[in-house]
């Protein structure tokens, strides 16, 4: 078991949940538009944010956003290590790239600075960002050389309260550099994969390498990084910790993949429930099935469900038909069963 730390009022290792993470992807700047991003992330169960701080003009900005956020920011701070020492009087957690942060003068001054604050430091590692004499080594070993000098440097400044992160743009890159840590020290680990592309590409390489560390009992928090909008990143993120029996929060969907014998618009009914269930933080399952012969049999462990023919649908519970509707009233009685159920829980 690892270390436990906070990261405000959120514990981190030491037998804490793995914790759900994402970023924000806006400018500094707009701060109406980030504390709205974090307020739906929020309610979709991410537990702590990261926002990026690049230039030292940003921090009062920063300083007004973690004043008004819902959940633990951890700033993230490359190049200039002024900026972290300033963001560690706001931020919950800062992070910084020891690989580009000035060398370990200049982490020094940041550990000073966090330990007189009571901040949490994330020690970030990153495949493309490693020091120039670790270059022609084995990557794994490379990033893993990399955070044992900084934490080695950290344990002799007394400090303690903080969290590593080992990644690469390859899943299996990823997976060794933090076998290795593991293997050697009991810092929680935040886990990921970096640059892994857009929501598809990013969902298979997460699940590779997520699923292969959670397995072994490695991580304590996750974030599935995407090219794109933040939410998708929570959505998936509990779908991995969900089908490894970590954490079930929310809703389960199941649907049918569709086929010649779907009359009705499976894919834009799947969408729609998706959306409007998005916030249930309750563990339940929701079928949208494609056929109404087969639909209500194929999915008789779901909670509630629907299956649709042409012009038709029937809305079920654990395998028994509740009601029959028009294919245009499909998804509103489900909900209504889903708002049912939810309040019977």
């Amino acid at each position: 078991m690892t270390r436990k730390i906070w990261v405000g009022d959120v514990d981190v290792g030491g037998g804490a949940p793995v914790r759900v993470q994402s970023m924000i992807k806006r400018r500094t700047s707009d701060v109406p538009g980030i504390l709205e991003d974090m307020e739906r992330l929020k309610k979709m169960g991410c537990e702590i944010v990261r926002v990026a701080v690049p230039r030292e003009k940003d921090l009062e900005h920063l300083k007004e956003i973690c004043l008004k956020a819902p959940m633990p920011v951890v700033a993230d701070v490359h190049f200039n290590y002024r900026i972290a020492l300033k963001a560690l009087e706001y931020a919950h957690c800062v992070r910084i790239n020891p690989g580009n942060i000035g060398g370990k003068d200049k982490v020094k001054e940041v550990v000073k600075k966090a330990k007189e604050t009571g901040k949490a430091l994330r020690i970030g590692v990153n495949a493309g960002s490693l020091e120039k004499d670790l270059e022609g080594m084995e990557l794994p070993r490379a990033m893993f050389e990399s955070a044992k000098r900084y934490v080695e440097l950290l344990e002799d400044m007394g400090f303690f309260n903080f969290k590593v992160s080992l990644k690469a743009s390859n899943p299996l890159d990823t997976v060794k550099a933090n076998e290795l840590f593991a293997e050697h020290f009991p810092y929680p680990l935040h886990i990921g994969v970096t640059e892994a592309g857009p929501p598809i590409r990013s969902a298979v390489k997460s699940a590779i390498a997520l699923s292969e560390l959670l397995k072994k009992g490695i991580g304590d928090t996750i974030r599935v990084s995407i090219t794109g909008p933040p939410f998708p990143e929570v959505t998936i993120a509990y779908e991995i910790l969900r089908n490894l029996g970590i954490r079930n929060r929310g809703v389960e969907i199941v649907s049918c993949p569709t086929c010649g014998r779907c009359q009705i618009d499976i894919e834009g009914m799947v969408k729609e429930v998706e959306e409007a269930l998005s916030y249930v933080e309750k563990p339940i399952k929701v079928a949208v099935m494609g056929c109404v012969v087969n639909g209500p049999g194929e999915a008789r462990d779901a909670d509630v469900g629907l299956a649709g023919g042409k012009g038709v649908a029937v809305v079920f519970s654990k395998g028994k038909i509740v009601r029959k509707v028009k294919e245009e009233d499909a998804v509103p009685a489900l909900l209504e069963e889903v708002e049912k159920l939810l309040n019977s829980l």
